[in-house]
């Protein structure tokens, strides 16, 4: 019976080869909307049917999968959403975020082709497809990725104390959501926001939405390469670690600390990896994501971030816990 339970088998090898079609399955769900039928209401075959437009076999086929999956619960005779999809996948909700998880399937083609990717001899570059960002682009991602943009935001304004700070650069800040999450809790706060200047003109209609124009700015450049304004004495660079090397994280942290009020804080809100590099999944995923953008980018480890703000003259540093799985908040101070 040991020697059974102990057996190796394949399934695990299938299980992740079929990461492709949870992926399709989650994504069809989101686009029918089964999650806010189900918060709704409907919770079995035929009444998920009749609420998707669907027919019964393939509402059936549906959420068996998404039972299988973990997104939907049986409970008696019906089903439930799993907690996170009814806090996170149900539209109308503050919450919601299935436009991004719907934008993150989209690059399916091309993950298929990823050792074509991992063999090129074609050079990466510093700033991968980003030295290629149209209007389009930016528009596409950041309406896809500002609502779970802003939860993050929010989540870094309650951990954060910002009452004596004055103002806020937030390097590569997209759709303005950590300085929008940000004044909410601390209207005193002035922000810039530093991207490229497609972006910037998303982040300047997020903004108007919440009727902050005149305490948030947006600065169009790269902050790789462009100088920083002065006068901010917080910086926020979250959501964009693995999409540079070492030497580019650098640059920029020297550039930030030379910025920074003294006494000032630089954040690094990253897709860090274990120290021992074998793990956390997500952000090692997002770092051989690179590889499809043809970046220098790779996943860093939060020792390494560590040794990055040290090397930059920061000190106090600390690393501390921030969305367990994905991100990891590591912050320096800049001597008074």
């Amino acid at each position: 019976m040991n020697e059974e339970k102990s057996r190796v088998t394949t399934v695990r090898l299938q299980n992740i080869s079929y990461g492709h079609k949870q992926s399709a399955t989650l994504k069809a769900a989101i686009e029918l909307d089964l999650f806010t039928k189900i918060s709704e209401g409907a919770g079995t075959f035929g009444e998920v049917a009749s609420a998707l437009g669907i027919t019964e076999l393939n509402a059936e086929r549906l959420v068996v999968a998404c039972a299988a999956i973990g997104l939907l619960e049986k409970v008696g005779v019906r089903y439930r959403n799993a907690p996170d999809v009814e806090r996170f996948l149900v539209r109308g909700k503050p919450s919601y975020v299935g436009p991004w998880l719907v934008f993150s399937a989209h690059d399916f083609e091309h993950w298929k082709d990823l050792k074509d990717f991992l063999t090129t001899e074609e050079p990466p570059k510093v700033l991968g497809l980003y030295e290629e960002l149209t209007e389009d682009m930016a528009r596409e991602y950041h309406e896809a990725t500002y609502s779970v943009g802003l939860g993050a935001g929010f989540l870094f304004a309650k951990n954060v104390d910002l009452t004596r700070r004055k103002c806020i650069l937030d390097l590569g800040g997209g759709s303005g959501a950590y300085c929008i999450a940000a004044l909410q809790r601390y209207p005193h706060l002035r922000a810039i926001v530093m991207d490229f200047e497609p972006v910037t003109r998303m982040t300047r209609k997020f903004v108007a939405q919440w009727g902050l124009q005149e305490q948030i700015s947006t600065l169009a450049g790269d902050f790789t390469r462009d100088p920083f304004p002065e006068g901010a004495d917080v910086i926020i660079q979250a959501s964009n670690l693995p999409q540079y090397n070492e030497e580019t994280l650098g640059q920029v942290l020297r550039k930030g600390f030379e910025a920074l009020e003294p006494g000032g804080e630089y954040h690094v809100v990253g897709e860090t990896i274990s120290d021992e590099k074998d793990g956390t999944l997500g952000p090692a995923l997002w770092g051989i994501h690179e590889a499809l953008f043809g970046s220098l980018g790779r996943a860093h480890s939060e020792s390494e971030v560590r040794s990055y703000l040290e090397k930059a003259g920061f000190v106090d540093i600390t690393v501390n816990e921030f969305i367990p799985g994905s991100l990891t908040r590591i912050t320096g101070i800049k001597p008074a």
